[in-house]
């Protein structure tokens, strides 16, 4: 794998930006031969010839090149995918039998110097002799070998913590199997990790298409007010802050209830916090829209039962045109960019800022250009690299984003990824990170005049 460094007193140490520029330079280059190849292939095996190239010596010759150059190790090396039948044939054709593809062996050079690069800011993932054991086969190119060491720790740590150490790295991991292995159905979102792109087709690991999911995860949501517990409202903060607002979020729980509290600022203008709990893990699938369906459907498509049920709810209560800060912890967190980037959704409420804790955003554009959106990360939290971007990736988040990302001694899933951790790192280990999310939120640091709670459904 090629490297740049500078020397220091202990040999040569990788130059991460020059790593992240290679990245970027073979994401490029890889995608820009995928698309040659889809043209070869559509001149040498679809109908795109006019009649008379097929008749004539030179013709044919002129063919034969084509052909050559599409199928040669030299050259193409293979077909990429395209639109047409015999294409789009002989393209799985060299998927299911393995062969070499200029296009793929670009991307996964790519891939492999992002993981390098992730190993140089977090060295653990070289110093823990399993995960340096799956990045060295990952470097040779042995599938099957990564795979056992993949295996060896989750049996020797454990699921969680083997999530964690591998979480800087984790999407760029999937979309390098994805592109090495005979699945055909993986390789369109591995193609988008590996060119910087975020999921929006299928899911890296069996392919499964997101339209599957938004299938399995329907409804027009629906929202129920629910008389508040008063022994819960008086453990919920009212402060403002983006650490009162996570640890509501705590409080509140994942079982399908939306906390609003409405605020009468410094200014005394009256306004909305939203805060939006994440994903309940007993169950796939449950009458709430905070279930394991909800999360995987909201993370590639931007209206589901989750954003529609929350519309439904502050319809009831918050005046149109009100601003409105929402705040949201993993599916919470991909709930409130996904009513950030929803045209109708900014008509009916000025979205003020949006904040995502722990969540993977970074496919999402608020409307309004005037949103800030904040998205806070954990790099040993695998939960927001699974939109395609981690949070040590070489290509910066999207326009009007801040990202703050950090580390702490917490390496193990799914504890560095519960509300109440990053609560704890944003008071203690990154103070300036919530200072910075409190400042914005100004307007919202005022009284709290009344809580409504409101439980979410499918239908």
């Amino acid at each position: 794998m090629a490297e740049t460094g500078t020397e220091t007193g202990t040999g040569t140490e990788p130059d991460v930006a020059g790593l992240h520029e290679l990245c970027r330079e073979l994401g490029e280059a890889a995608d820009a031969v995928r698309e040659a190849g889809r043209y070869v292939g559509e001149l040498a095996l679809g109908t795109r010839l006019p009649a008379r190239a097929l008749v004539g010596g030179r013709a044919r010759a002129a063919l034969r090149a084509l052909l050559g150059a599409l199928t040669d190790p030299a050259g193409l090396g293979w077909p990429s995918d395209g639109r047409r039948p015999a294409v789009r044939a002989a393209w799985l054709i060299g998927v299911l039998t393995s062969r070499e593809s200029l296009a793929v062996s670009l991307a996964v050079a790519g891939l492999k110097a992002r993981i390098r690069a992730a190993a140089v800011t977090h060295p653990e993932l070289l110093t823990d002799p399993d995960t340096a054991r799956v990045l060295r086969a990952i470097d040779d190119d042995r599938q099957r070998e990564a795979l056992r060491a993949f295996r060896s720790i989750v049996g020797s740590q454990g699921a969680e913590r083997a999530f964690a150490l591998l979480a800087p790295s984790f999407g760029d991991i999937l979309a390098w199997n994805a592109l090495t292995d005979e699945n055909p159905f993986n390789d369109a979102a591995a193609w988008e990790i590996a060119t910087g792109r975020t999921l929006a087709g299928a899911e890296p690991v069996l392919g499964i298409s997101a339209r599957i999911w938004a299938l399995l995860d329907r409804g027009p949501g629906r929202a129920e007010p629910v008389a508040p517990d008063p022994a819960l409202l008086e453990r919920l903060d009212s402060s403002g802050t983006v650490v009162g607002c996570i640890r509501n979020i705590g409080t509140v729980g994942t079982g399908g209830t939306l906390l609003v509290q409405q605020v009468t600022g410094p200014d005394g203008v009256t306004r909305y916090i939203v805060q939006l709990a994440g994903m309940a893990t007993d169950a796939v699938s449950k009458a709430s829209p905070q279930d394991v369906l909800g999360a995987i459907h909201a993370v590639a498509r931007p209206a589901t039962p989750y954003t529609r049920a929350v519309t439904r709810a502050l319809r009831s209560w918050v005046p149109s045109g009100s601003e409105v800060a929402l705040v949201g912890h993993s599916l919470g967190g991909i709930t409130a960019m996904n009513l950030a980037a929803d045209p109708d959704f900014c008509a009916l409420y000025r979205v003020t800022h949006s904040v995502a804790i722990g969540s993977p955003v970074d496919g999402k554009h608020p409307a309004d250009p005037d949103t800030r959106a904040f998205s806070l990360i954990n790099e040993h939290d695998v939960v927001p690299s699974l939109e395609g971007r981690s949070a040590v990736s070489p290509y910066a988040p999207p326009a009007q984003f801040t990202e703050y990302t950090w580390t702490d001694d917490t390496h193990a899933f799914p504890l560095c990824h519960a509300a109440e951790r990053y609560a704890h790192n944003l008071e203690f280990d990154v103070p300036e990170a919530s200072a910075d999310v409190d400042a914005a939120l100004a307007p919202y640091r005022g009284r709290v005049t009344a809580t409504r709670l409101f439980a979410l459904y499918d239908r």
